[in-house]
């Protein structure tokens, strides 16, 4: 079986979807599946004319240049016609649900226009069962067709050592800087928070300037740090230092940064919204997205028994790395290609 992924996302400055398409080709080749990674070097995925080129014309042709016999639409857009069945990872249905603030075509072309997209996919693979409930819940597709897959974390991740930084403790928060990530709650615990910093590792948005807008409003801004894309050695040396891992998103597929952060043993506090309590699993205390009261006072008790929190994350590691493991990720999704086939 020949299997052709969309890697067009883990070009340039990758995301989540980067992380997921880094990890899952080599964990299909470790089981013995013949992959080819489909990409475009020189076109940039995060400007939307060379985003829609790519998915419509670039990745059927390229797919159909190297002749696979599952095309595996990795990034939640899928091309109207292709040269092979297709199975497509939905990570989220963001753009029908909070994502109101962008722009009229984008919301367009991301949101009902692969929604309908999505009835002619063999197989489609999901995050979490939360967002397979919200996909059916929009979409007219068959839910035999439609698989829950954990997304794989990167084993330097599961392979930190933590060396947490006390005297000069920080929340770290990783992901995108954008709207539904909530960042602005972390920003207003840290009035009451006197002790700690704040870093946040991740592409930005607009959304940025209203951070640090609100950080400098609240005279934190010397406690906050937005330091964009970093190298990925630099979000390893964060996860070994962070006193804590923060996830206040008020909408997330999966959360990534939920995940990684079990998998690093680093003390988490998360968001009780979207996917979030079905990653946490129990495993970190969840606080409302928008009470700056519970997210004072979850990060409060880390930071006054930073030693006991320690303990829990160890604890639970094990657990993470038995979920969240790229090996358990392809076996299933090398299931959700075999049954595609079959369709």
């Amino acid at each position: 079986m020949r299997i052709g992924i969309d890697a067009q996302l883990a070009r340039g400055t990758p995301t989540g979807i980067g992380e997921y398409v880094r990890g899952l080709a080599p964990a299909l080749r470790a089981r013995g599946l013949d992959v080819a990674e489909l990409d475009a070097p020189w076109l940039d995925p995060w400007r939307f004319d060379r985003r829609a080129l790519w998915d419509q014309l670039g990745l059927p042709l390229a797919a159909a240049r190297a002749r696979v016999d599952v095309l595996h639409c990795t990034s939640g857009t899928m091309p109207a016609f292709a040269p092979a069945p297709l199975v497509v990872t939905v990570h989220d249905v963001a753009w029908l649900r909070v994502q109101s603030h962008a722009r009229a075509y984008a919301r367009a072309y991301f949101g009902a226009y692969m929604l309908a997209r999505y009835e002619r996919a063999r197989g489609i693979i999901v995050d979490s069962a939360f967002s397979r409930a919200e996909l059916l819940a929009l979409a007219d597709v068959d839910p035999a067709r439609v698989a829950v897959v954990y997304p794989g974390v990167a084993a330097d991740v599961m392979d930190v050592e933590r060396a947490r930084d006390d005297a000069a403790p920080f929340v770290l928060a990783v992901g995108t800087v954008e709207a539904r990530k909530n960042l602005e709650v972390l920003v207003r615990a840290l009035v009451r928070l006197p002790q700690l910093r704040l870093i946040s590792v991740g592409p930005p948005t607009p959304y940025r300037d209203r951070c640090l807008s609100l950080a400098h409003e609240l005279g934190v801004e010397s406690r906050v740090e937005l330091r964009g894309y970093v190298p990925r050695a630099d979000v390893l040396a964060l996860y070994a230092r962070a006193l804590v891992a923060a996830v206040p998103s008020r909408y997330e597929g999966f959360g990534y940064g939920a995940a990684q952060a079990l998998c690093a043993g680093v003390p988490l506090v998360s968001s009780d919204a979207s996917s979030l309590p079905e990653v946490v699993a129990g495993r970190a205390p969840l606080v409302a997205p928008d009470d700056v009261d519970a997210w004072v006072a979850a990060l409060a008790a880390v930071a006054a028994d930073p030693a006991d929190a320690e303990l829990h994350a160890a604890s639970v590691r094990a657990s993470a790395l038995a979920r969240f493991g790229w090996a358990a990720a392809a076996r299933a999704t090398h299931e959700a290609y075999a049954l595609a086939l079959l369709r």
